[in-house]
């Protein structure tokens, strides 16, 4: 029989490098920017957020989510032909040329350092077959991330009606998108150089990203501007252990405040984990199993940030004792964080080891083996 299950508080779990500070509540902070966010980049946890749910267009950090699409849906190494559609697109380009052939990965550098809308609309048909389908991609993909204020009616932010995000959604896409390491080493790049078919030379794809040379950890990702939807930047940075995401959108100063927002981020919050995934949380009884004692091990890594001089305490939801015949990976309770009695995060406990269970056969061995160590006992 399992007995009743108990909720038994670990030690208080005292950071000698915390000093004051309250359990985490998302915190509204004041800022030039009509719409702004900061989350932590591993779970996506708010720190800061102005109007982070307003929905208002984005200009060209829309292309985050035209790059996340060729990196789930495209091969990096094939081979893209500009149609008239992407030749010639009005603002910011690359300058493709019509029946250019260009790789995916290239068209990719073009996108995010040179913001280039042609490549953009080249990416778009390559990978939806025409920008219409794309842009419905675009915007289920989003949804999917648990956007549900986004739609997407063109691969590159030009002004049109019915384009927009929010704050809050632009950071779960560009968290997305983060996720993937050639995303994030694009983004993270100051210069680049791609080539251009017919010509001796190369294209040089300068980021206008002015944080990748002024933030310390800056770790890119998009600019964007129109006059109807002003100064938009997705940025990020990590330092101490913590890596952080913010959106501005509307933003006259969006450098400087992006920077500020980063700063309070950072001065306010540190990164505490409690549990590694796989790391042994307990060591349970087996009843009626061939072993005594099985390995209660945390299924994810148990962490999260912390505003500064929060002390966390570990709350463990365990039987004392677990049934033989739990396989491995099955989940037995959970372990929760807790500050100042709110419960902050937790992940599922599961069994370390399948659990065989005692049958005739294990006990025929096992009397088996105890008779021969005795005969030898008692030979010697």
């Amino acid at each position: 029989m399992r007995k009743p299950r108990s909720l038994a508080a670990l030690l208080c779990c005292a950071l000698l490098t915390m000093i004051t500070g309250s359990a985490h509540s998302e915190e509204e902070v004041e800022t030039s920017a009509k719409s702004a966010i900061l989350i932590e980049q591993t779970t996506g946890q708010v720190l800061l957020s102005h109007n982070a749910q307003q929905p208002l267009p984005m200009a060209s950090t829309t292309k985050v989510m035209t790059a996340l699409m060729a990196l789930e849906y495209g091969r990096l190494d094939e081979m893209v032909t500009v149609s008239r559609n992407a030749y010639g697109v009005p603002g910011t380009s690359i300058y493709l040329d019509l029946g250019e052939q260009i790789t995916l990965h290239d068209l990719l550098y073009g996108l995010m350092l040179a913001s280039g809308n042609d490549a953009a609309v080249a990416i778009a048909e390559h990978i939806g077959g025409d920008v219409d389908t794309f842009c419905r991609m675009m915007t289920q993909r989003a949804a999917e991330l648990g956007c549900r204020d986004t739609v997407f009616i063109n691969p590159n932010g030009l002004p049109v009606q019915g384009h927009h995000t929010t704050a809050y959604d632009l950071a779960l896409i560009a968290r997305e998108a983060m996720s993937h390491e050639l995303f994030r080493q694009v983004v993270s790049t100051q210069r680049a150089s791609i080539p251009w078919q017919g010509r001796g030379y190369s294209r040089i794809l300068n980021n206008k990203n002015r944080l990748l040379a002024s933030y310390e950890g800056a770790t890119g990702i998009k600019t964007g501007y129109t006059k109807a939807a002003g100064r938009c930047l997705v940025f990020g940075a990590r330092r101490d252990g913590m890596e952080v995401l913010g959106v501005v959108l509307n933003c006259s100063n969006w450098f400087d405040e992006a920077a500020r927002l980063m700063d309070t981020g950072f001065e306010k919050y540190e990164f505490f984990t409690a549990f590694s995934q796989g790391e042994t949380v307990r060591v349970l009884p087996v009843v009626d199993g061939t072993q005594e004692t099985v390995c209660i091990q945390a299924a994810q890594v148990l962490a999260c940030p912390l505003p500064k001089g929060t002390v966390p305490v570990l709350a463990i939801d365990l039987p004392d004792e677990v049934q033989a015949g739990l396989r491995c990976g099955e989940t037995v309770g959970r372990v929760v964080l807790l500050a100042e009695g709110k419960e902050v995060c937790s992940v599922p406990l599961i069994a370390g080891e399948t659990l065989a269970r005692r049958d005739y056969a294990f006990e025929l061995e096992r009397v088996t083996r105890n008779w021969i160590l005795q005969g030898q006992t008692i030979a010697e």
